[in-house]
């Protein structure tokens, strides 16, 4: 079965705006696509044999910068998309907070299923696996998959990991075996690259699960 880097896209208009975005579709910004051109330098000693992105353009983008330094193509999967976040799609944090007091720490501790309107964990669960158990089962040794950070932190849940802080252009390798479903998929290494303010260096932490 494939490894996959699960990887969260570079800095969106939104994100450098601190605005939610779930299913809505900003542009990478400058910021974000220079990080990608960084990510695709760390990433090329790794001989990735194929990148596969979520639909969303913050994530496509990244995916094609990263892909055409890689000489790698890139193809899209709609069931990598970002929780849709209903309601608060396009809000900050503050404005969240204060038309829906309270919602979001009882969101954030599992005590509310989703947002206003939003996708539910259940919901989302379901086409997450989905998507990631078909890329799992490809013939390729190594996948990088550009994805979103709600998607990462449902997957690290659902493998019984407490939810990692997810910066642009972190991530998590997982990797499964040849018996199928979801129970057998293993996370490895977390992927933490440190942004530098000069030259936006990312040096990638070891990887665990090259040996299986």
């Amino acid at each position: 079965m494939a490894r996959l880097l699960l990887v969260r896209h570079g800095q969106s208009a939104w994100n450098a705006e601190s605005r939610w975005q779930g299913w809505a579709d900003p542009p990478l910004s400058d910021m974000g696509a220079t990080q990608a051109a960084a990510l695709a330098s760390t990433l090329a000693p790794l001989e990735l044999e194929g990148v596969i992105s979520s639909d969303l353009e913050r994530a496509r983008r990244t995916a094609t910068i990263v892909a055409e330094a890689l000489g790698l193509g890139v193809q899209t999967d709609p069931g990598l998309r970002e929780r849709d976040v209903g309601a608060w799609s396009g809000q900050t944090t503050t404005e969240i907070e204060r038309r829906w007091p309270h919602h979001l720490a009882e969101w954030r501790a599992g005590r509310l299923a989703g947002p206003p309107d939003g996708e539910i964990d259940d919901t989302m669960a379901v086409r997450v696996i989905e998507a990631l158990l078909r890329l799992l089962a490809r013939r390729e040794d190594s996948l990088l998959v550009v994805t979103h950070g709600g998607l990462i932190r449902l997957v690290e849940r659902r493998l019984g990991l407490e939810p990692s802080s997810t910066p642009n252009l972190s991530g998590r390798w997982i990797h499964g075996s040849a018996t199928g479903g979801f129970s057998t998929v293993v996370a490895g290494a977390a992927f933490l690259p440190r942004l530098e303010a000069a030259g936006h260096a990312l040096p990638l932490m070891h990887d665990t699960t090259k040996s299986r």
